[in-house]
């Protein structure tokens, strides 16, 4: 009881009051981020572009060099995340860092980004389920599931924070125990290419120089590495958040790191042939996933299935996280007046303390962005490029003072600086390079949202928006 008063009283210093139930102990806030992760997930769906750009090489050095600059952008957001700890994460933190607009701006790229995750992980699982059910991979059957998908995961994030608490927990164990099967099968059942094959610099897709098409392979990673954040916008569910859900960050990218790297090597050493896997195809004529390829081309159809089980599973928790992480920035931003129809997107059920309005808006929303896209390749590219610019804003943002420091209890001491700084710059590469051909659409995707967001900021949001009550007061 004291804890939950010390907690409510902190969150009382940002002008907010306990509406939220604070549930959640430091291992579910760790999970929720760990899910949205989902190395099954990201690390599958996209393990054939990143095979298809960078060859074997791509998974052996392109996934490590991600995990490590990757974990310093979380150490970064951890540090501002414990001197924050509030639903809003980034939106907060760039308004006290640079001011309203800024914080509007970094919330919307936040949803937008989240939306379009959303989007791609849920479309992705109907893709695994429906062959797994027999049904054939059309449009109309592939929109119905995601559709049914969406409305379960929806169903769960309104009714229930402890239940999506239980599932996440739950998540983390499919994702490592079913990565270590995973390993083990290939490892002693699979027939193996030697080591030296994972050095292999193969551009499967003819671009050159090799260096830009294996640049543009950290795709399938830097993917993989989105909505980490997540645990820095459950902070006011949490218990203790200042400690926490930094750790929160910084572990579910480390685990990821580290577990992901195991199922890459496994993956990549039992290929037979690259131009097998990425040419695969099923009875019906449509492509197989290349990792289901791999393991149905070196154990057996049995075992692609398998993996389509479990790939689908942890793409079903991904996408409960992340209505979970998407609905909270936009009860954020709808709290402080910073949305269109902000009294109703902010309000909270009584008997559940969950964002009713907020989240069944990102579940429409996700359906929408898939129905206009129609492509996973679109989605993930921009979902990417959205959410790493929502976490440069802040970061570039804390250069300008120092004082914020002071309350992040989680801090990263003397190298606190230097670390945002290779946060910062790795950052600005990543974005850089991911709205490059192929994936230019996700660029052009951007800068309209970005002219979007500017004509209604100017025309509706700067009228009634003024930021944050507590902004500017605390310092």
């Amino acid at each position: 009881m004291q804890k939950a008063t010390r907690d409510q009283e902190d969150l009382g210093r940002f002008g907010y009051a306990q509406e939220l139930f604070r549930s959640m102990g430091g291992f579910s806030n760790f999970a929720i981020s760990f899910s949205i992760i989902s190395i099954l997930t990201g690390a599958v769906t996209l393990y054939g572009y990143g095979l298809e750009m960078g060859g074997p090489l791509e998974m052996s050095l392109g996934w490590p060099i991600a995990t490590l600059f990757t974990l310093a952008i979380a150490a970064s957001m951890a540090e501002l995340c414990s001197a924050y700890p509030t639903s809003g994460a980034m939106y907060h933190w760039a308004a006290d860092l640079g001011g309203p607009a800024w914080g509007w701006f970094t919330a919307w790229l936040n949803i937008f980004g989240l939306i379009a995750a959303l989007a791609g992980i849920d479309y992705s699982c109907a893709q695994f389920i429906l062959p797994f059910l027999g049904l054939p991979l059309t449009p109309l059957n592939l929109f119905a599931m995601l559709a049914f998908i969406l409305l379960t995961q929806t169903l769960l994030n309104q009714y229930s924070v402890k239940l999506v608490a239980w599932l996440n927990d739950g998540s983390v164990t499919v994702h490592i125990l079913g990565v270590l099967v995973l390993v083990g099968a290939v490892f002693f059942l699979a027939p193996k290419q030697p080591v030296a094959f994972l050095g292999e610099a193969v551009n499967s897709n003819g671009r050159s120089p090799y260096l830009w098409a294996f640049a543009l392979g950290l795709l399938q990673a830097q993917w993989t590495f989105t909505g980490f954040d997540a645990s820095a916008h459950m902070t006011e569910e949490t218990e203790d958040p200042r400690r926490r859900a930094p750790w929160g960050i910084v572990l579910s990218v480390a685990v990821s790191g580290v577990v992901g790297y195991l199922m890459l090597i496994a993956l990549t050493l039992a290929i037979p042939s690259i131009s097998q896997v990425l040419g695969a195809k099923d009875a019906g004529g449509n492509p197989v996933p290349a990792a289901i390829a791999v393991l149905q081309l070196s154990l057996g159809a049995k075992a692609g299935n398998a993996l389509a089980a479990l790939a689908s599973m942890a793409m079903w928790f991904c996408g409960l996280s992340t209505i979970t992480s998407g609905s909270r920035t936009l009860y954020a931003l709808a709290r402080d007046h910073g949305t269109p129809a902000s009294d109703w997107l902010r309000e909270v059920n009584a008997t559940h303390g969950t964002p009713g309005p907020a989240i069944w808006m990102m579940a429409i929303a996700a359906l929408a962005a898939m129905a206009w896209t129609g492509a996973i390749p679109v989605v993930t590219s921009f979902s990417t490029v959205a959410l790493y610019v929502a976490y440069l804003i802040p970061l570039i943002l804390t250069l300008r003072r120092d004082d914020w420091r002071k309350e992040a209890v989680w801090n990263l001491g003397r190298y606190s600086r230097f670390v945002h700084w290779v946060a910062i710059g790795y950052t600005v590469v990543v974005c850089f390079v991911l709205v490059m051909p192929p994936n230019e659409l996700a660029g052009r995707t951007l800068v309209a949202l970005l002219c979007f967001l500017a004509a209604l900021y100017r025309v509706e949001a700067r009228k009634k928006y003024k930021g944050p009550e507590w902004t500017g007061r605390r310092h």
